[in-house]
């Protein structure tokens, strides 16, 4: 059964700091282009950082380039988000995803996600 289960979120000043983790289970992420997707109350849902299995290439929306920065580690079998100067507008419930699609981010196709982790930026 693929599982992929997100950790990390929580509640965060403006201008603070999160690491969202995503641990799979029943395959490897290694094979597939990994991403992380967030839905704020009453919006669409929208890509916020993708990388390719290819080559690692790596994607973000505009909203949070130069801000966070994703990563995986596939000995742990791991993707990771990190968020630095967080806004307000970042909250939102965040969860990674798996997708055979190396433009996964761009056309939304998934193959597998989570559940979702809660991230707040309030003060």
């Amino acid at each position: 059964q693929l599982q992929l289960v997100e950790s990390g979120g929580g509640l965060v000043q403006p201008g603070g700091s999160l690491r969202l983790s995503c641990a799979a289970s029943g395959f490897s992420l290694e094979h597939y282009a990994i991403g992380w997707f967030r839905q704020a109350p009453g919006k669409a849902r929208e890509g916020v950082s993708c990388m390719s299995s290819r080559d690692s290439t790596t994607w973000f929306a505009d909203s949070v380039k130069d801000r966070f920065t994703i990563s995986r580690h596939n000995a742990k079998n791991t993707v990771y988000l990190q968020m630095n100067s967080l806004k307000p507008e970042d909250t939102a419930v965040y969860y990674c995803a798996a997708s055979t699609s190396q433009a996964m981010c761009v056309l939304g196709v998934l193959n597998s996600r989570g559940q979702g982790t809660q991230v707040t930026v309030s003060s």
